[in-house]
């Protein structure tokens, strides 16, 4: 008796995923920043629930190829930068992304140190310190905003020359180039004033960094960086350690 084999039933895609690959298609290639498809055309074009396309648009927000700016509409994203958590300047971090590294100034001058960089920093409340305040640039486009103090003290005439490119290169000209130090991190809305220099929403997404850089046992600098969160990841490699960890019974 021959076999009867049943045929195969062609296997179903989904709409949701017909309507993502269909929009991926178009944004492949695509400048950074250009719309995307709405969800009333895509809707139109599919003859299905606005749900539907709105489940697909999420799936590729959810990859990072769409962005979505509350008011104005979902456009292809524009590629984040990883922070990596190592002790480097950010002229150094911006090169070896390929980027080119920018600044501004917005604030330079000479201060009483507060009660918290007096700590930081370790000197006497009152002290003065340099507070040196520059928006910083990656290919010409607002990335962070960088509140860094130096004592007085360790930086004698920092002010009464031109200010450095890079202050880590000074640092190093000067001998106190940073070899260890902790960051904190936290995330939070941008004020108004911190959305107007990042181009971003107020209130938008941003990622604080609190840092304090020692060469060998002095406390070389505080500073405080606001990175626009939507061009940012932040990468922390992690290791376990050789030996296993043991807990009381």
């Amino acid at each position: 008796m021959a076999d009867v084999t049943t045929p195969e039933r062609p296997r179903q895609v989904h709409k949701h995923v017909q309507v993502r690959e269909y929009v991926r298609g178009l944004i492949q290639g695509a400048e950074p920043g250009s719309p995307a498809p709405s969800e009333r055309e895509l809707v139109q074009h599919f003859g299905v629930a606005r749900m539907t396309v709105r489940q697909a648009l999420d799936a590729l927000v959810s990859e990072g190829l769409l962005e979505r700016v509350p008011g104005r509409g979902t456009f292809v994203a524009r590629a984040k930068i990883d922070v990596q958590v190592r002790l480097s300047s950010y002229t150094e971090e911006m090169g070896r992304r390929g980027m080119a590294p920018g600044s501004r100034t917005l604030l330079a001058r000479m201060e009483a140190a507060g009660p918290g960089v007096a700590r930081a920093l370790e000197i006497e409340e009152g002290d003065k310190v340099v507070h040196w305040q520059r928006l910083r640039l990656a290919d010409g486009t607002p990335m962070c905003i960088e509140d860094a103090y130096l004592a007085d003290s360790i930086v004698p005439n920092f002010l009464e020359q031109p200010l450095p490119e890079s202050l880590y290169a000074e640092l190093q000209r000067r001998d106190l180039l940073p070899t260890w130090g902790e960051d904190s991190v936290d995330a939070t809305a941008a004020r108004p004033e911190e959305a107007e220099l990042l181009g971003i929403t107020p209130g938008g997404p941003v990622l604080r960094i609190a840092r304090r850089a020692f060469a060998g046992n002095i406390a070389i600098e505080v500073s405080r960086s606001t990175f626009r969160a939507d061009r940012y990841t932040l990468w922390v490699p992690l290791s376990r350690p050789n030996q296993p960890v043991t807990r009381n019974a």
